[in-house]
């Protein structure tokens, strides 16, 4: 290495850019104008172009070097990216050539001399600095580790490594300068903050305004979207009168209106932004700060799977300066009511901007030797950081709170056995009591359930947070919204819905099986309030959209989801309801379909809102109110616990209690799954929706899904206890797997029913020995064995096909795979309404033919061994055929690594020494609900050795795989037992 250089010598920076977008490159600009201007020579290592650089600094000691070592987020359109394509193109640019990628950055920086690498915010060159021997420093306003980790969970455990290695590459550096809206970074040790890096101006706002031929009365707007407009069609009427929109990245051969002007490709935008009058776009670094610090107001647009963004939105609306258009209102062109908004607002950012030069001034001294003061991450902070990464990777429990709370409370978090949400009482103080304090209870009972009360507290702060008319920077948009929403003084309905553990039964239940439910602990509550039109609050987009429209105050739907700020959707949703209507009739499930399409990140809405659609199509009831809910989950999503179901039931329980509909438990359960088959497009059964609603603590629902018959509650017997441990690998019912074993099953049940009626027909032109032979030779055939081939050849539901005759006459008939196509050519269809044939993909059609076949026969022994004597051998066997459906799941091609880990901790634990010795008390597991993935259902005794035992595993789990397992412990009452409250605000001079 080098000898060390002092203070004034020329330095060799090489300074590497993220191939993530033209915000990373414009503030990389600013950083290395300021080194150059102080005599020093930079290498600039990137793809983006070069006139991004040499258009502001012309200089000799400014080098480019062109090269992509990361590809940041992959983007289907300028408003959506794609989690699993990111994590495909890091993996092909990044992870594949790594070996290469060092060694040739290693060579390289030797060859120039570097003093020091800086990274924004290039993981491998850290990596590579440390390898050459030269110090590195990030400057970054978030990691790659801390975006991919959603990534991760939404595309698939596979890539989890990626997030590792990249959070391993950054902890070579010697320390972070870490700008204003800044995510969670854990992965380094030492911080230092710096003001925002804003580009200079180089024009005034008149000097501009004259260039481009605007008068002074044009209100001027400006649309950037990152280069990426997407093909969007631009109207005239989308802008108010007067107004001038000016578009960034619009392709040569696109046509504007007369009030929609192309800003050309090297405009200086920083210019641009100071002389407009508001900026709409999506929120990226260099736009927000520019916005920022040019006080100019934000009209942005959510971007899907970016984690970034919710920080440097909450910085906005902070100072003043950020509005959110919703994408309906964007993609329809309704925007006058958020430009003229926006143009009212007065941004209040006072803070600096000349971050650019504190960091260059700072990357000097490091290069020379200096030690700097950083901000040293104390144990506290570094594992609040490390807590928030881990929700991304883990989904833990959303909690209803902003980050900088989250951050407080992170080693309480931590310590919490469950993820439930408690309040604060005093010995003397019940739960009830606490709840009556803030509301009278006009009907109902919250059963002693302190989530119930958790939640009704949550919706007194609002209450108490709206009218105080408090705003803080701790605030959650998501509350803000929630604050606004109710009237308080009416009345308020509530209603309660848990996940599920599934114990039995499993993929089994679409095939008309008995199954075994057990409902957890973690619940849903949803809050609605129905009003007048004349008296609904609404939110101001909303008012403005009626206002346009000019018809008056109609039915409106508002809905706020707590929890969604940090879990990439938007915390709001609103629709006229008469968008479920074409004249006087509700729309058809299919375009319902398509409406929650449209915009991802409110695609979640569709479980809630498509309650209200089902309502109006099955029970004809019309909605003539406006509708106000807040929905909070405590169910973590993607576990395979029926987070979909628990949202589904608790939304529809509270609707209709709010409009006096009695529906029975059964109906309800089966109108929910019609939210899930048609409107959110997951083909499930029906057994998640039943446990939901049917459910009673600490039993087990057994139901034949025929579709839906409730066969009573099985005591789960004092001595056994049922767990769930979480693998981390996100589970959803809409996935291709799931849906392409249950296509299997139905085309073998078609195939089955097929053979039945060739042989039955057979038998009758030939004769009852032919038909034996026919029917591969089965010499124990009875005589009226015609007649049960007659009942098989129109089987309604697999799982009344016994596993003797499956493998007695169809089980070698059946072909192990078959096209599609091929299918279709001989049996046309394979009656299922809620899949559809892909005609080149290939189904695995005996395996998911015999699984609920034979899972039917394991329920049904499951249930007799829980009334049997007790003993060791009854857990024995209890365990084993839990040990049988996971086999019989992989079988399907339904099982995953990290399910198939958790499996085998728990034999091993069974096997052991300790368990030969009588210590034992674990005996089965399986994985659970629709597979790849999710949660492992665990079979043990009551008693404090399991706990223990369960706890090793997951440790053991942690250990291997670096994840943490959420552990389900416990029941509760379903939707039908806890019924709903009505309750309302008490008045402050009205005390309990």
């Amino acid at each position: 290495m080098a000898m060390m250089k002092k203070k004034g010598d020329r330095l060799v920076f090489a300074y590497y850019v993220t191939g993530h977008g033209f915000g990373h490159a414009t503030r990389v600009v600013e950083v290395v104008r300021h080194l150059i201007v102080a005599g020093h020579d930079v290498h600039v290592v990137t793809a983006a172009p070069d006139f991004v650089f040499t258009s502001e600094i012309q200089s000799p000691r400014l080098f480019i070097r062109k090269v992509l070592l990361d590809c940041g987020a992959v983007q289907a359109d300028a408003l959506t990216v794609d989690p699993l394509a990111s994590l495909e193109m890091y993996s092909k640019t990044a992870v594949l050539p790594r070996a290469s990628i060092l060694a040739t950055e290693v060579e390289w920086l030797k060859s120039i001399e570097a003093d020091l690498v800086v990274s924004d915010v290039v993981p491998v060159v850290c990596q590579a600095a440390a390898n050459a021997g030269i110090s590195s420093v990030c400057v970054s306003n978030f990691s790659w580790d801390f975006i991919y980790a959603e990534y991760v969970m939404a595309a698939g455990y596979d890539h989890r490594s990626i997030v590792w290695q990249i959070a391993q590459d950054y902890s070579h550096c010697k320390f972070l300068i870490r700008l204003p809206g800044y995510c969670p970074m854990p992965a380094f040790r030492d911080v230092i903050d710096v003001p925002l890096v804003v580009r200079r101006l180089h024009k005034s706002r008149a000097e501009v305004r004259k260039e481009l031929g605007i008068a002074d009365g044009v209100k001027l707007v400006i649309f950037n979207f990152g280069g990426q407009p997407a093909g969007w069609n631009l109207k005239k009427e989308y802008l108010p009168a007067g107004w001038l929109c000016l578009v960034c990245g619009a392709s040569e051969n696109q046509e504007l209106p007369p009030n929609f002007r192309k800003l050309a490709k090297d405009a200086y935008t920083p210019d641009v932004i100071a002389a407009s009058d508001c900026l709409l776009g999506k929120i990226g670094y260099g736009t927000f700060s520019e916005a920022l610090a040019y006080k100019l107001p934000f009209v942005f647009v959510r971007r899907d799977y970016f984690n970034e963004e919710p920080f440097l939105r909450n910085m906005l609306e902070y100072y003043q300066g950020g509005i959110e258009m919703i994408r309906r209102d964007f993609l329809t062109g309704r925007w006058i009511p958020y430009l003229e908004r926006a143009i009212s607002l007065k941004p209040c950012y006072q803070g600096g901007s000349n971050g650019g030069e504190v960091a260059a001034c700072i990357l000097q001294d490091t290069a020379v030797g200096k030690h700097y003061a950083s901000d040293k991450f104390s144990g506290a902070r570094r594992l609040q950081d490390a807590i928030v990464l881990g929700y991304q990777l883990q989904r833990a429990v959303g909690k209803d709170i902003c980050i900088p709370y989250w951050y407080s409370l992170a080693a309480n978090e931590l310590s919490l056995h469950t993820a439930l949400p408690t309040i604060e009482t005093t010995k003397t103080t019940s739960i009830t009591e606490v709840c009556t304090e803030n509301f009278e209870i006009l009907h109902g009972d919250i059963h002693g359930l302190s989530d119930t009360a958790s939640f009704l507290k949550s919706l007194a702060r609002l209450d108490a947070s709206y009218d105080s008319g408090k705003n803080t920077k701790c605030q959650m948009r998501e509350r803000v919204a929630a604050a606004a929403l109710f009237n308080w003084e009416e009345e308020i309905f509530v209603a309660r819905a848990p996940g599920r553990l599934d114990v039995m039964g499993g993929i089994a239940d679409y095939s008309g099986s008995l199954v075994l439910q057990m409902p957890i602990r973690e619940a849903c509550h949803v809050a609605v309030q129905k009003n007048d039109p004349s008296k609904q609050k609404l939110w101001k987009h909303v008012q403005a959209r009626q206002h346009i429209d000019g018809q008056g105050p109609k039915p409106i739907l508002q809905i706020v989801s707590f929890g969604s700020e940090l879990s990439n959707r938007g915390p709001t949703f609103d629709m006229d309801l008469s968008d479920f209507l074409q004249g006087e009739q509700p729309i058809s499930y299919k375009k319902a379909k398509e409406y929650f399409a449209r915009d991802p990140a409110q695609k979640w809405a569709a479980y809630v809102a498509g309650t209200i659609l089902v309502l109006m199509r099955e029970l004809g009831v019309r909605f003539e109110n406006s509708i106000s809910i807040v929905v909070s989950s405590a169910v973590p999503e993607g576990k395979g616990v029926s987070s979909s179901a628990a949202v589904e039931v608790a939304s529809m329980s509270a609707i209709a209690a709010s409009h006096g509909l009695n529906i029975a438990p059964r109906d309800l359960a089966l109108l929910c799954q019609k939210v899930e088959n048609h409107i959110v497009g997951a083909p499930c059964g029906v057994m998640d929706q039943m446990a939901s609603v049917c459910g009673e603590a600490n039993k087990l629902l057994a139901m034949v899904c025929q579709p839906a018959e409730v066969l009573g509650l099985v005591e789960i017997p004092s001595h056994i206890q049922f767990w769930g441990i979480d693998s981390g690998i996100r589970h959803s019912v809409g996935g291709a797997d799931y849906g392409s074993v249950r296509i299997g099953t139905f085309l073998g049940r078609k195939m089955i029913k097929s053979m039945a009626s060739e042989i039955s027909s057979y038998s009758l032109a030939n004769g009852n020995s032919d038909w034996q032979v026919c029917a591969m030779n089965s010499d124990e055939m009875e005589k009226d064995g015609r007649e049960l081939l007659e009942v098989e050849a129109s089987l309604d539901y697999l799982c009344n096909l016994s596993p003797h005759r499956y493998e007695a006459v169809f089980a070698k008939k059946l072909p192990e795979y078959i096209t599609g196509e091929a299918f279709m050519e001989k049996y046309v269809d394979h009656e299922d309404s809620v899949t559809v044939i892909d005609q080149k993909r290939n189904y695995a059609v005996r395996a998911s033919t015999r699984h609920p076949i034979y899972e039917n026969f394991r329920v049904k022994a499951f249930k007799a061994l829980l009334s049997a004597t007790t003993s060791n051998e009854q857990l024995y066997a209890l365990g084993e055929l839990m040990y049988q459906c996971h086999y019989s799941y992989s079988a399907c091609g339904l099982g995953s690594d990290g399910t198939d880990r958790l499996v085998k901790l728990v034999q091993e634990m069974q096997h052991s020494k300790s368990y030969r010795s009588g210590n034992g008390s674990l005996y089965g597991a399986k994985i659970t609900g629709g597979g790849s993935g999710g949660t492992v259902c665990v079979i043990g005794s009551n008693c404090l050795r399991s706990s223990q035992q369960i706890l090793e595993i997951q440790q053991r789990y942690k250990d291997a795989t670096g994840f943490m397992p959420f552990i389900f412990e416990g029941s509760s009452p379903g939707a039908a037992k806890f019924g709903y409250l009505k309750i309302r605000r008490r008045s402050p001079a009205n005390p309990i």
